[in-house]
Formats: structure tokens, C-alpha cells, sequence
């Protein structure tokens, strides 16, 4: 059985009367990365920072390698948790060099096993050994967050928390440098849990997901469990484009605009079905087949690789969005036929 490196139960706080989260439960298993995910001020950050100690929690218990670090009777102190902080920013000291930043509770860098270590680090994490003579304003921001890892992982963590450590790079480096990050992190089997308001980077580097929404987790499990099968309407939206179609499902099939879909469905009646833009691929048909076509496509957003088609179904339905290959893919116009891949998701009216 894996053991859990973080373990959190009924977490809740407020601030001023105003609940920032609420009953929170969450394990990270050893050596994995778990991603919370969820909008600006849905209680991220304050999950954090009660994990990390810098805030006391009001109700619930976390627990960090079988230790009890927070609850009603427990309240270990920030430096003694084994846990690695990374924020948005980097927080380096400017007045330290590189090398100083990573030696920072090591000792002096004039000893030559700091020293050692410090060069290590910076190999880790991919920057030349030569980068500890300069000072934080002489670097990138990618290299930047990259010492900052570098300073975390120097005394070893238990656990290791990044608060949205991308979100202030260009959209090119940061795509790099957490890819860079997520690599570091693996080989040297750190716990990680990442919080970010952006869903690729949640879905992309991370081996569970958990949904917060309103200071609540909507939903965990993991990136293809959480985006192909959400637990609920407000769920799929943020992480994703949806099409939504009213149907009436029977036998584990819903009818709808489009035909018969095959859905995930726990019984019969009428729903609303849930498909990824994605799931929809639109194909031009042949005059002489018009009787096979769905719709009419009425608009095209051409992306580079792929274009979203917007799609008339008629019959006072909402026009549907398929995203596609954009070679080969019809016209503005063009009358279509729609096919569905996979299976989809129906929420049911009472449930939203």
C-alpha cells in the first residue's frame, strides 16, 4: 500500500467570519505530485500556506510523513516540517548571490562540502555551475524559479509546495520550465503538491488533481478522471470547453441533437450530456448524401494545427463547437455530418 507523505482532513478556515475553505480532505502519496487547481481566491494559497505553517487552521488536521504538524492540539512550528516552499516569484534574496540563495541555512560558502552541494544543485536543475557568482537580477525568470527549486530542495524536504510557480512567465518558457521542474522533482522523488489556477499545467505534470472551487474540492482523482468524467457541471466547465446537449438517456445511451451517444449515465431520464469539443468531429458531406448531414457549419476559429468549427444543429438547439485537425477540415457553409468519439457525461437537471 503507498503511504501518504500529506495527509489532510476537515481543513477549514475563515477569515474575518468568511469561509476561505471548507472541510478539505486530501492525500499525497509518497513521491507523487498532486496539482489543486481552481480560480483566483478559491483558498489555494491559504491551503498552502497552512500546510507550510504560516497560517493556523480553524477545524481539521494535517499530517506530513505520519506526523501531525497542524490541528486542535498540534501546531509545529514552519522549520521543523520538511517542507519546500517555491511562490510565484521566486522570492530569491537580492542581495545574495545564486550560490548564496541555495546555500541559505546550509552554512558558508566558502566550505568547500556547501560549496560542493550548491554546485550539485544547480546541475539538478539544469543551470551552469558558473550562474552562483551572479546576483538574482542577472538571471531569467525561468532560471530564476529554477534556483528558487534549488534553494527548496538544499535541506532536503519532506514535501515540497509550489504556489503558482509559473503564472509569471511568458507562455513558452513556462511550458519549458515546468516541464524542467516536474523532471527535477521525479528523479529526486519529492512529494509535491502544486497549486495553479492554470488546467493544462494541472492536467499535464500532475498524477492526481484536485478541484477547488468555491473553497471546497468538487473533485479528485486523477487529470483523465477529473476532465473525462467530472463530477459535475461547474467541474467540467473550468477544466475545459463543453458542448452541452439536452437528452434522455435509456440503457446507458442518451438521444440527443446528434443521434445516440454511448454515456457514462447511473440511470434513465432526461439530462443534459456532456461532450468535449474535441469529442466532435465534423465532415463534409456530398450533395447527393444531404439526408446524412447533422448541421451546417456557420463559423471557423482557425488555430494553426486546428480550427473549432461552430455547428447549426437545428432544431432550436445551441450551435455546437468540434475541434479538429485543420487539414482537411470543412468550410464555412459547408453542410456536415457529426460524429462522436468516446463516451459522454450526463448531469442530471436536479443536479445541475
Amino acid at each position: 500500500m503507498t503511504r501518504s507523505m500529506l495527509h489532510i482532513r476537515s481543513l477549514s478556515k475563515s477569515f474575518d467570519d468568511a469561509a476561505v475553505i471548507s472541510g478539505l480532505d486530501l492525500d499525497v502519496a509518497d513521491g507523487s505530485t498532486t496539482a489543486v487547481v481552481g480560480p483566483s481566491g478559491c483558498g489555494k494559497t491559504t491551503l498552502l500556506r497552512i500546510i507550510a505553517g504560516f497560517e493556523r487552521p480553524d477545524h481539521g488536521t494535517v499530517a506530513i510523513a505520519g506526523t501531525t504538524v497542524a490541528g486542535p492540539e498540534c501546531e509545529v512550528a514552519p522549520h521543523r516540517r520538511g517542507v519546500g516552499y517555491v511562490t510565484q516569484d521566486g522570492a530569491l534574496f537580492p542581495h545574495l548571490t545564486v550560490g548564496g540563495n541555495i546555500a541559505y541555512g546550509l552554512g558558508s560558502l566558502r566550505n568547500a562540502a556547501v560549496r560542493e552541494r550548491v554546485d550539485r544543485l544547480l546541475r539538478t536543475v539544469s543551470l551552469d555551475t558558473a550562474l552562483a557568482e551572479r546576483r538574482p537580477d542577472e538571471l531569467s525568470g525561468g532560471q530564476q524559479q529554477r534556483v528558487a527549486l534549488a534553494r527548496a530542495l538544499a535541506c532536503k524536504p519532506t514535501l515540497m509546495l509550489l504556489d503558482e510557480p509559473f503564472s509569471s512567465l511568458d507562455a513558452r518558457l513556462r511550458v519549458a520550465t515546468r516541464n524542467s521542474v516536474a523532471e527535477v522533482l521525479v528523479e529526486a522523488a519529492v512529494s509535491t503538491l502544486l497549486v495553479t489556477h492554470d488546467q493544462q499545467e494541472a492536467l499535464s505534470i500532475a498524477d492526481r488533481v484536485a478541484v477547488m472551487l468555491g473553497g471546497r474540492f468538487t473533485q479528485v482523482g486523477t487529470p483523465q478522471e477529473v476532465y473525462r468524467l467530472p463530477a459535475d457541471r461547474p467541474t467540467a466547465e473550468f477544466l475545459g470547453d463543453c458542448v452541452f446537449i439536452p437528452c434522455t438517456v435509456t440503457g446507458g445511451t442518451a438521444q440527443c441533437a446528434l443521434g445516440r451517444i454511448p454515456v457514462h449515465s447511473t440511470g434513465d431520464g432526461p439530462g443534459t450530456l456532456m461532450l468535449r469539443p474535441e469529442q466532435l468531429r465534423a465532415s463534409a458531406v456530398r450533395d447527393r448524401d444531404q439526408t446524412s448531414a447533422t448541421g451546417i457549419v456557420t463559423a471557423m476559429e482557425f488555430l494553426g494545427g486546428e480550427v473549432v468549427l461552430t455547428v447549426d444543429v437545428g432544431a432550436g438547439e445551441n450551435p455546437l463547437a468540434a475541434r479538429q485537425s485543420s487539414f482537411d477540415s470543412p468550410t464555412v457553409h459547408a453542410k456536415v455530418r457529426i460524429d462522436v468519439i468516446g463516451h459522454g457525461v450526463v448531469f442530471r437537471s436536479d443536479r445541475g
